[in-house]
């Protein structure tokens, strides 16, 4: 691996055990935000894709296949980010406070995500061609399935959160006890 590779997977593995620390213990929860994370991450993804198009070596992906596989990308991580979302326990507590733990293994998804995009890039890109594939597009699907994930991870958040809010129960939690 060259250096270039290298280091945001040692930044990747140096950050793990402060958020793993972090989510120890249930944090606040406010529905009426749950919106923001991912509109910063869906316009950072947009202007990821900007950028490549801009100074890319190759043609944006529009042809059929790179659509078909851009979608793939969105539908895995909307699959992935709500059974995510589902993983975070929420409850109230007595004041009234919501309050949400996030699962690991929701962030051990996340990193593979990441690695494997860092790890299998100079892989596509070198063989790309010999399947008549937009490397582009496999990159950008990468980067569209962690757009899924996150923005499908809070419209479930929110959606029982309301609910708990509410009066109701956290339903999957009732049902595994």
């Amino acid at each position: 691996m060259t250096q270039q590779q290298l280091v945001p997977l040692i930044a990747i593995a140096a950050v793990i055990p402060f958020v793993l620390l972090r989510n120890r213990k249930p944090r606040t929860l406010r529905p009426e935000f749950l919106w923001v994370v991912p509109l910063i991450v869906v316009a950072a993804i947009s202007f990821g894709f900007w950028a490549m198009s801009m100074s890319s070596r190759s043609a944006p992906p529009t042809d059929p296949v790179s659509l078909l596989i851009l979608a793939v990308g969105l539908a895995l991580g909307a699959a992935f980010g709500w059974q995510r979302g589902k993983m975070t326990t929420i409850h109230k507590t007595p004041d009234g406070v919501l309050k949400a733990q996030a699962s690991p293994i929701g962030l051990f998804i996340i990193i593979g995500v990441m690695v494997g995009r860092r790890a299998l890039e100079p892989w596509l890109e070198a063989h790309a061609a010999d399947w008549h594939i937009n490397p582009l597009a496999i990159l950008e699907a990468f980067m569209l399935f962690a757009a899924g994930m996150v923005v499908t991870q809070r419209i479930e958040m929110f959606i029982r959160a309301r609910n708990i809010q509410h009066g109701g129960t956290d339903a999957h939690v009732e049902a595994e006890r």
